[in-house]
């Protein structure tokens, strides 16, 4: 059994859920690469403590400011007042140690979608109810100049959102920077909602009333189109995964941007979606040759194909998300025809995408 965290020891008494001397037993789980996390069993049950680190475990130097998990805790606040069953719990938050503490969720009632659709779950059903909440939370927080106020975190946003996708990627590709800078003002300079800017299907359980959205700690009053992008993201790379699951996983693409999509009534449909067919070839080059490279595109050829798909939409970009998810399946039966300097990319060393610890 591992040494208690004596920082997470202190903030659980400060938070009064330890009196004792004796420290509770407490076990670190698996997570993502931005915070520590441990399962502390307390007298009352078990309970789940999250604590943000300044720099992420990657390869490359990512550092990030610690008060995202004050964020992090307010954002589930926000979304749990509009969606109460979207959020897990929460018990207690300290700001000292920059850690909170919410319920823990059994992980046998509370898969982790990201779980199913490597095993080639991909239902419908579960993409149309995120689809439906992340919209109500979008459509609950917008136009609200208290949730702005309270989420001005542009700094945060820009140091473990854009700068590591969209930057990053764009000095690796310096032939789309000008695009990609574009895609990057755009989005930092639109203010419409509460965005949670992790909308991953590492992060969300499929809990017995829905969906649960987990690790806001990109939180951001800003372009809801982030959010919508950032998961139909996910869904595209799932067919490199688990390719005999590729047909499910284009439908649950259709979808929850079509569920989506219908619960937008801040601003005109076209407008965020063509936002968001603007960022999402961003994104999905950005888990090749950006800062945080998904796990599980580890083959060259799968990389060139990403590459192949996502070059030609940054430099012309779709106004729909159709438009996005169409040239993806069209390369997917297309043979991958290796190119001259195709060769020489794969030959030529990368500094910034090494292999990461990230589970995207």
């Amino acid at each position: 059994m591992p040494e208690p965290d004596p920082v997470i020891v202190e903030a659980l008494r400060r938070m009064g859920l330890v009196r004792a001397q004796t420290p509770p037993p407490m076990t670190p789980l698996e997570g993502g690469v931005s915070s520590d996390i441990w399962r502390v069993d307390l007298p009352a049950g078990p309970v789940c403590v999250k604590r943000a680190l300044p720099r992420l475990k990657v390869a490359a130097v990512w550092e990030a400011p610690v008060e995202r998990n004050r964020y992090e805790w307010k954002w589930m606040r926000e979304a749990g007042r509009i969606v109460p069953s979207s959020v897990p719990p929460l018990v207690a938050h300290d700001v000292e140690a920059g850690c909170f503490a919410m319920g823990f969720l059994d992980p046998a009632a509370h898969p982790l979608w990201k779980a199913q659709l490597r095993d080639g779950i991909a239902d419908e059903t579960t993409a149309r109810a995120v689809g439906e909440r992340l919209a109500a939370i979008h459509r609950g927080t917008a136009g609200r100049a208290d949730v702005q106020a309270r989420f001005s975190t542009d700094d945060i946003f820009h140091a473990i959102r854009l700068e590591p996708y969209l930057v990053a990627t764009a000095a690796r590709h310096p032939d789309l920077a000008a695009p990609l800078e574009a895609v990057v003002s755009r989005t930092a300079n639109t203010k419409h909602a509460l965005v949670h800017g992790d909308v991953s299907p590492k992060n969300i359980l499929i809990g017995p009333d829905g969906p649960i959205f987990l690790d806001a700690e990109c939180a951001w009053y800003g372009d809801p189109a982030f959010d919508l992008a950032f998961c139909l993201n996910h869904l595209l790379l799932k067919c490199l995964w688990t390719p005999a699951a590729t047909a499910a996983f284009l439908r649950s693409f259709d979808t929850l941007a079509e569920t989506y999509l219908a619960g937008v009534e801040w601003e005109a449909r076209a407008a965020i979606e063509e936002r968001a067919a603007h960022l999402l070839p961003g994104l999905f080059l950005a888990r090749v040759d950006g800062k945080s490279p998904v796990e599980y595109v580890t083959a060259e050829a799968d990389r060139e194909r990403v590459r192949r798909t996502a070059r030609p939409l940054i430099l012309k970009p779709p106004a729909s998300l159709a438009g996005v998810r169409e040239a993806w399946a069209e390369a997917l039966t297309r043979p991958l025809q290796w190119s001259q300097s195709t060769r020489r990319r794969r030959e030529t060393p990368h500094s910034g995408t090494l292999p990461t610890r990230d589970r995207a």
